[in-house]
């Protein structure tokens, strides 16, 4: 059985969203500086890597991070790959990739290779979900969807209608995940966000792997 890590590393040079904090890991204390053991300062938004949003990422009183439901985060998934070509997921799109019962599903596109370009930075021109693909994934019954780079939305949405539509139904957002080793199609998704009990609870940073269905 093999076993694909999906999440992206954090460090200084991981791109965050712009306006997101920046990501800081220093040494607060060091061996090689007489202490007694290292250990490390870590300083970052809950939105930064591979992360989960939470309804209370947007919506008023919605529920927290830590809520969310283990039996949604863990279970069968469907990874699916799009073309580079592809640049919006649109409703099209998800009547594909939405076989009979599948309820989470993870699109690899063109962004995964984004994560190999070191030292670039953020990349605004990534492939996204439109509102009409969100409202298709409901009617399909999706529960959990993630994409691969820092945001479902398009960037600048002014009404982050993605967000608002998947997250007011209950469906788990997962972004930042880097899918380029990962051959389209069935595994079982592990997705373990940080159980975060302070601040708004609208997002934790999440490891998350792919477990392959059959043995290789």
């Amino acid at each position: 059985m093999r076993i694909y890590d999906i999440s992206v590393p954090l460090g200084a040079n991981t791109p965050t969203y712009p306006g997101d904090p920046p990501i800081e890991i220093t040494n607060w204390l060091k061996l090689e500086s007489g202490d007694a053991a290292n250990v490390s300062l870590i300083r970052f938004g809950a939105h930064s890597g591979t992360h989960v949003d939470a309804p209370a990422h947007f919506l008023e009183g919605g529920h927290t991070a830590e809520s969310l439901a283990l039996d949604v985060l863990i279970g069968d998934a469907i990874v699916f790959e799009l073309p580079a070509s592809c640049k919006v997921i649109d409703r099209e799109v998800i009547a594909s990739a939405c076989a009979p019962g599948a309820t989470r599903i993870l699109f690899k596109t063109r962004n995964s290779r984004f994560w190999g370009e070191r030292g670039r930075g953020f990349r605004s021109d990534y492939t996204y979900i439109d509102e009409d693909a969100a409202l298709s994934l409901l009617a399909h019954g999706v529960r959990l969807v993630g994409i691969d780079y820092l945001s479902v939305e398009k960037f600048q949405s002014e009404d982050f209608a993605t967000h608002r539509t998947l997250l007011s139904s209950g469906v788990i957002i997962v972004e930042g995940l880097d899918l380029s080793e990962v051959p389209a199609g069935r595994y079982e998704l592990i997705c373990l966000p940080l159980r975060l009990r302070d601040g708004a609870g609208d997002g934790a940073p999440a490891r998350a792997v792919l477990r392959s269905i059959t043995s290789e």
